[in-house]
């Protein structure tokens, strides 16, 4: 006997049919609740002394280091695709690092040179950001002042506020530190505002963890440190509700955009980030993420494409505005978005 076969069939008398909206790629887009705009996107770039230098990064397929002459041509061409946002970092010769990172405050130097080229070249059309840390700096690594094994907090502060002058005396829009010191959004606002420089954002890295996922930026940026660990400054990636005291200390010493970096593990902290802000909030798709996707992908183990645009959208569902992804050109030229 079907034991059905006496029950009621409630087929016909279902209202609720999500699979309604799903059924074909236009119905799709009506109901999809997130979407990642090219506005959204921000493009990293590693800068290189020289003319006519690139050099690529192994561990990261696709993205090069790159002499100011070149970084400018890229960034052109990327414009076109609709990437009109990049951070920059730089990546000075040996020589210049020593124990204080004071080569990072030069008005002549990496940097500031990549920000006046690009300023020069693409005026208002390209908003250019500015990493601020002194691990690329110094001799030890460390991003900050180190003494007997320690990153001394204060002591540093005024490194960071200089670096951080000389990258918005060159023209850059925003300037970011990644430096994890306490204070240091305060020192920076104070730098730039008694230079004059009040229109200067400052994008913080409020929220960054003491994470794994760095391992490929490190070999990019020539700043892994020599000694020990960075634990004693950046984020215990255990923590979630320190995620929220970082980010309102920032804004109240003056931020104007917060970060949280990485993205993908962190991405409850992104939306409680969001829930605690109304400033714009950024998030990083770090090297880590980046090189696992690249890997997979170049093994045939994943969609390249699925992958990454799933992930960009997870981060934009989380709450983040604006995306610092090394997907970007890829994303843009693939028309993946």
């Amino acid at each position: 006997m079907n034991k059905w076969k006496d029950e009621p069939d409630f087929s016909d008398a279902l209202l609720e049919r999500p699979r309604r909206l799903r059924r074909t790629p236009i119905l799709r887009e009506i109901a999809a609740e997130t979407r990642v705009e090219p506005e959204r996107l921000m493009m990293p770039h590693f800068v290189i002394p020289g003319e006519a230098e690139r050099s690529s990064i192994e561990a990261m397929p696709g993205i090069e280091r790159l002499s100011v002459d070149l970084l400018v041509d890229q960034v052109g061409s990327d414009l076109e695709l609709g990437i009109n946002k990049v951070l920059l970092f730089g990546v000075p010769e040996t020589s210049e690092k020593n124990d204080t990172g004071s080569s990072a405050s030069d008005a002549k130097g990496l940097v500031p040179k990549a920000v006046t080229a690009l300023k020069k070249a693409f005026g208002e059309d390209l908003l250019v950001a500015t990493d601020v840390c002194l691990c690329a700096y110094t001799d030890h690594g460390h991003c900050g002042v180190l003494s007997g094994g320690e990153v001394l907090n204060d002591e540093s502060l005024p490194y960071l506020a200089g670096m951080a002058v000389a990258h918005a005396q060159a023209g850059a829009d925003i300037v970011a530190p990644s430096d994890m010191m306490d204070g240091r959004v305060l020192a920076i606002r104070e730098g730039l505002d008694e230079v004059g420089l009040s229109h200067t954002a400052i994008m913080s890295y409020s929220v960054k963890y003491a994470s794994a996922y760095y391992g490929p930026f490190r070999e990019a940026a020539g700043s892994a440190p020599g000694k020990g660990d960075r634990k004693g400054y950046q984020m215990d990636p255990r923590n979630r509700r320190e995620a929220k005291r970082e980010a309102v200390m920032d804004e109240e010493e003056g931020a104007d955009i917060l970060m949280v970096k990485p993205a993908l593990a962190y991405l409850d902290i992104i939306s409680d980030v969001r829930e605690e802000t109304e400033l714009p909030l950024a998030c990083y798709n770090v090297s880590g993420e980046f090189s696992m996707v690249k890997a997979a992908a170049a093994r045939g183990w994943i969609n390249e494409q699925a992958v990454v645009t799933e992930n960009l959208h997870a981060m934009r569902r989380a709450g983040a505005d604006l995306l610092i992804t090394y997907h970007a050109r890829d994303a843009r030229k693939g028309g993946w978005l």
